[in-house]
């Protein structure tokens, strides 16, 4: 990926490679800087193969600091700014990292303690505001808070930039070790070599048509595959500018898509669905979108026709995961993706070029055209591995089971059905989540549904609903219940419907099951 950035630099290198609310960073300005960044590292101890932590937003320093780690030949591991101690404490241990970089607010939360208890070689603090002009106190609150000790970029400025040794790496050194959610057990951290990242940047650039000084908005947070790979790693690839704005905040993300007017994103459907229930948001915000993709959970064909009717955007479907490096299937520019008669589905894309995938039953027998069974997947942006579990069996002759239950037609279109373990087994019958999701979210007072097992002494388990409704609605649980019984089979329908204000979600924008499930 460093061979990439520095094309970017060497054809472009006074296109804007950052766009950062009322401030920008050329592609030059980039370079030097990381230069600069580079040099402190070296100067306390980090080299080749060595590991660096961050924990930083969607904020300029995060891509300051991906490029001057990869200048030196370090492994960076961008860990969730969500994360508490015990959650942060595990992935410093786990990859024993030589500096770590840390955005101002979670240096106070949690990374003073932590870092300080451990014994860190070198701990770097960084402000949110440092690039920003203008104080949005949607964001940064009256002022932007500051940090006990020295700014990082205050020293990254006094340094020399240039003469810089040259570390070279390959396609199959890593890049980046990106952890997992560890929804079954401890996180994982897996592997992305830089040919992991340049396959699926590449995508982007052939696949998707992404085009030199095309601005590409970052709404999924960059240290998650998606953010960082289908945004940043496609921006250097293309030699666009990338549009940043620290974290999400639906009417401040609409104010930086009118200024910057941005021609390609990638989001969970969550996201859209919040920006389009912005007071006075219009289709006119938009029309600077070539190409909106939205990955992370099925996209329910009702609110893509919200999305079109309301936004003026036509939503494509995408489909990856951490150990595929993001992008395996995607809906080509030239189709909107159909819907699969049987299940209701909407398309996930086909296969992106070099990448096969097999639907298999649970004897690890390909099925049938149009019959379900999990999908395994192979291809150039499969990870090798996790980090320091070489036990693992996730991976099997570059094939890995995704634990998502597919169908695939005739013509070679994908459709997601749900994930294996959220299936509901009632009174004996399947019942797949989605499958009232998507009656749910057709009714107009539904603004976000997530539909999750509960408890049922006769059944053994039943469907619950738990949604949020848009703002002024009277609709009532009841009516909403009897909504899907005119509409879905007698055992799927849901016996529960909770209403609540918001539903959960992971930083990424995933609704996030579990802690429904929990309740």
């Amino acid at each position: 990926m460093l061979s990439v950035f520095r094309d970017a630099v060497r054809q472009r290198p006074d296109m804007p490679a950052i766009l950062y609310f009322d401030g920008s960073l050329s592609f030059s300005e980039v370079d030097k800087l990381s230069d600069q960044m580079a040099r402190a590292f070296i100067n306390n101890g980090l080299g080749a193969g060595d590991r660096l932590l961050m924990v930083m937003q969607n904020v300029p320093q995060f891509v300051l600091v991906l490029i001057a780690a990869w200048k030196v030949g370090a492994i960076v591991v961008p860990a969730n700014p969500m994360y508490k101690s015990k959650e942060f404490e595990f992935v410093l241990e786990d990859c024993e990292p030589t500096i770590v970089v840390l955005q101002d607010e979670f240096y106070h939360a949690v990374g003073k303690d932590v870092t300080e208890n451990h014994g860190v070689g070198k701990v770097y603090v960084t402000s949110e505001a440092f690039f920003q002009g203008e104080n949005d106190p949607r964001v940064f609150g009256d002022t932007a808070s500051g940090a006990e000790c020295p700014e990082f970029m205050e020293e990254v400025s006094s340094l020399p930039a240039g003469d810089i040794p040259v570390i070279e790496r390959t396609n199959t050194d890593t890049a980046t070790i990106v952890y997992t959610s560890g929804t079954t057990g401890k996180p994982k951290g897996a592997m992305h070599s830089h040919g992991n990242l340049s396959f699926n940047a590449q995508v982007s650039r052939e696949w998707l048509r992404m085009a030199p000084g095309e601005p590409n908005l970052a709404i999924a947070p960059l240290f998650h595959i998606t953010g960082l790979v289908g945004n940043l790693c496609s921006a250097l690839l293309a030699g666009s500018p990338l549009v940043l704005y620290r974290r999400f905040v639906p009417d401040m993300v609409l104010d930086e898509i009118r200024r910057h007017k941005p021609v390609f994103t990638v989001a969970p459907i969550t996201a859209l669905i919040a920006l389009m229930n912005v007071p006075g948001v219009k289709p006119g915000d938009f029309e600077s979108f070539r190409l909106v993709l939205s990955g992370g959970a099925p996209v329910p064909p009702a609110v893509r026709d919200a999305l079109r009717e309301k936004l003026g955007i036509i939503v494509r479907n995408a489909y990856g995961m951490t150990e595929t490096s993001a992008t395996v299937t995607v809906t080509p520019l030239q189709y909107e993706g159909p819907v699969d008669p049987k299940y209701g589905a909407l398309s996930i894309g086909v296969p992106v070029f070099n990448t096969d995938i097999r639907i298999v039953d649970d004897q690890g027998k390909e099925v049938p055209a149009g019959e379900e069974g999990e999908l395994l997947i192979k291809g150039p942006q499969v990870i090798s591995g996790y980090w320091r579990r070489p036990e693992d069996q996730s991976i099997v002759d570059g094939w890995i089971a995704t634990g998502d239950i597919a169908t695939v037609d005739k013509d070679g279109w994908v459709y997601l059905i749900d994930r294996k373990k959220d299936m509901i087994i009632a009174s004996g019958y399947k019942v797949w989540p989605r499958d009232v999701e998507d009656v749910l979210y057709t009714h107009p007072q539904v603004r976000e549904v997530a539909v999750v097992p509960a408890r049922d002494d006769y059944r053994g388990e039943t469907v619950r609903a738990v949604v949020s409704l848009t703002e002024g609605a009277t609709v009532t649980s009841d009516e909403l219940i009897d909504y899907c019984k005119e509409r879905l089979a007698a055992y799927k329908y849901p016996r529960i419907v909770d209403i609540i204000e918001d539903l959960p979600k992971t930083p990424t924008g995933k609704i996030l099951r579990r802690a429904l499930k929990e309740t």
